[in-house]
């Protein structure tokens, strides 16, 4: 679908709440703190800004009740959808941060993750490969160009690192819903697939891991483990393919 000028400047307030809550919690990884507290930084910032969360209660179903938190949680093996609790963050780790907001009936969805305190040389590379890995992605979000090079761009750098791509989590469209048709894998040949055009918005998200690209789910029903127990890392933005290239909306 395409967005019009009023959607995409509905979009881009969406976005600026999920900036900030980006901004906010990052600011307080450290060494001590549990993420059920990162999770209270998300909530105070959607409260402030008269937003609403895309995440808390979304889903449920056979294995997993609706998800309880405003922010997903991940550190070090797990992937994605992590539930904040009273797991306390300890020197070394990384932690993957994914969060959304609701301006208006318009969502914006982004990720990061983050080192806590000093980390290894190899969970270092991994944050940067994948963040890298994430801007290749949206380099390739430009009028004309087809769905599948921006999974083709995104897998590219992570394999070129040697980690593996999950297959089974992809990006996907985003307007009036988190997760709109159609879905935007990380890998793939390229020139495949529809044509961009200026006024689609994708989340664009890899979900890189140092080892195998496999996954388990946790008893929970929503966290997502590595196989391997290897690390994994996650960067996500929402964009805006325009007449000018593409609009990274979930900037401050």
């Amino acid at each position: 679908m395409r967005r019009t000028s009023d959607e995409l400047a509905k979009m881009r307030r969406a976005g600026r709440v999920v900036a900030e809550m980006h901004e906010k919690i990052r600011a307080a990884i450290r060494p001590g703190v549990t993420t059920r507290e990162l999770d209270k930084i998300g909530r105070e910032v959607i409260e402030r800004n008269g937003a609403r969360s895309n995440f808390l209660n979304y889903g449920g179903g056979p294995g997993a009740p609706p998800f309880p938190a405003v922010i997903c949680a991940s550190p070090n093996d797990v992937i994605v959808h992590g539930i904040p609790d009273d797991t306390v963050l300890v020197e070394g780790d990384i932690i993957s941060i994914d969060c959304g907001a609701i301006i208006e009936g318009y969502h914006g969805d982004a990720a990061f993750t983050a080192p806590v305190g000093p980390v290894t040389g190899d969970a270092a590379r991994l944050l940067q490969v994948t963040e890298a890995s994430l801007f290749a992605g949206i380099e390739a979000m430009v009028d004309g160009n087809r769905l599948s090079d921006i999974g083709h761009a995104v897998q590219t750098v992570a394999e070129a690192a040697g980690y593996g791509v999950v297959r089974e989590y992809t990006g996907h469209a985003i307007g009036t819903a988190m997760h709109e048709s159609p879905q935007v894998p990380n890998w793939g040949k390229p020139g495949k697939g529809p044509k961009l055009r200026p006024g689609n918005v994708f989340a664009i998200e890899p979900m890189v891991n140092v080892g195998s690209a496999e996954t388990r789910v946790m008893a929970d029903g929503w966290g997502v483990r590595t196989a391997d127990g290897s690390l994994s890392a996650h960067f996500e933005h929402s964009i805006a393919v325009t007449d000018h290239g593409p609009e990274i909306l979930t900037l401050p």
